[in-house]
């Protein structure tokens, strides 16, 4: 007999909790003959939802519908699996799988794990950075009698599941917008602290501020695809241009793509003529999935060496050596920001990477004067991410960690059933 299966998260969502959520729903989908998929849609944040009327969407929109009707029956799920923050997880079956991003620090808050351990069976996160965030963070707790308990951490299996590479199929298709100039960088981002992009456009300008054969073209929006919130990122991104005291020395350009694409315009962007490299110098990714897509196209990388992204953007040398394939940009370690602090999600003493500007900058300079490199390089991760990140291959892990296959438990560091007191 099939097992009910109840999906809960932002499926419909322009985030990327949202991609997440709709690559755990093909996972589940590619075996159809063990669960009996159903759906509750909640939102995320101020993104607003997707547009695009899909065969995905309309299944997604089909299935809801016909959850709703069987709750309303008194129906019953032998399977949650809850796409979120961990802080937002719930016990609503008898069997519950959290499904995270992580978290892009070097450590997690003291509530994400009381309620892994209080609620969930097991968690799949989408990096091993992600991982080793959950399962390194340690906090001394106290239990019921005011006894100290030290090293207070994750109890149950955490298990890492990267995306799979997807779009290749489609066609590129053309996005409405013209460039003039001959040598172009890729950003796409959601403008946030995290993402680093004010300096990416300051640092970016001026390296290439006197060549205008060069262009930073912006796939970016600050919470939605509407057009108030068009008008919003071009007024931030004219008055960080305006701002500058060089301003009418500028050659090079600056282009802003907003809204919703395709899979197909996204592959036009990444395979473009003039596309010389994708950047991305965020202080932490849970796995970088424009990186990911990039690479998957061919394109090289400029980027840090930390994060989400070591997952793919690393081959094996002679030696055995994991080595990143792109234009790495150093960085630093250091405390988050104070506007990044977000109480039960990002801690006030965790950490993540700051990009140092002299090394961006050379990064940047060196996919032109070394472009055949570089492109080498990309050829090289390109075909080493299309034969080990196949569909079949995490679809299938995906669903064994689901079904609870092969998880090895965690040694608890606190008795079972002992209750904790937090203090934090």
């Amino acid at each position: 007999m099939r097992k009910k299966i109840l999906v809960r998260g932002p499926l419909l969502s322009r985030s990327g909790y949202g991609e997440q959520a709709r690559f755990a729903l093909n996972c589940l989908r590619s075996r159809e003959d063990i669960f009996d998929i159903h759906m509750i849609s909640v939102g995320w944040g101020q993104t607003g939802n997707t547009i695009a009327r899909t065969p995905m969407s309309s299944w997604i929109k089909a299935t809801l519908q016909r959850t709703h009707m069987y709750m309303q029956s008194g129906g019953t799920f032998d399977i949650s699996l809850q796409i979120t923050i961990p802080n937002e997880f719930e016990k609503i079956a008898p069997v519950n799988v959290g499904y995270t991003a992580g978290i892009e620090t070097n450590k997690v808050a003291p509530e994400w794990i009381q309620k892994i351990n209080e609620v969930m069976d097991r968690v799949i996160v989408i990096s091993n950075h992600g991982k080793k965030g959950l399962e390194t963070t340690r906090y001394d707790v106290k239990d019921q009698a005011g006894n100290t308990i030290p090293n207070w951490g994750v109890q149950v299996p955490i298990e890492t599941v990267n995306y799979c590479v997807r779009g290749l199929e489609m066609e590129p298709s053309p996005v409405d917008i013209e460039f003039t100039t001959e040598k172009n960088f890729l950003v796409t981002s959601q403008w946030g602290p995290r993402k680093n992009i004010e300096n990416t456009i300051r640092w970016f300008v001026n390296e290439f501020r006197d060549d205008e054969t060069v262009g930073l073209v912006l796939k970016a929006n600050i919470a939605s695809d509407s057009t108030v919130d068009r008008t919003h990122t071009i007024a931030r991104i004219e008055g960080m241009l305006n701002s500058d005291p060089l301003k009418d020395e500028r050659k090079c350009k600056v282009y802003l793509i907003h809204g919703e694409l395709t899979e197909g315009e996204l592959r036009w962007l990444y395979t473009h003529p003039s596309m010389k490299a994708l950047i991305n110098i965020a202080h932490g990714e849970g796995f970088g999935l424009p990186l990911f897509e990039a690479a998957c196209n061919g394109l090289p990388l400029v980027t840090l060496a930390w994060g989400g992204q070591m997952d793919f953007i690393c081959k094996k040398n002679k030696k055995g050596k994991q080595v990143p394939k792109v234009s790495r940009v150093d960085y630093d370690i250091k405390p988050v920001q104070p506007e990044a602090v977000w109480p039960g999600v990002i801690q006030e003493d965790s950490m993540w990477a700051y990009a140092r500007e002299t090394s961006f900058m050379r990064a940047c300079r060196s996919i032109l004067t070394k472009e055949k490199f570089h492109q080498k390089e990309a050829e090289i991760l390109q075909k080493h991410i299309l034969k080990n990140f196949t569909f079949e291959k995490v679809y299938k892990e995906f669903v064994d960690v689901v079904l609870g296959l092969d998880s090895v438990k965690v040694p608890p560091t606190v008795p079972e059933n002992e209750e904790v007191i937090l203090e934090f």
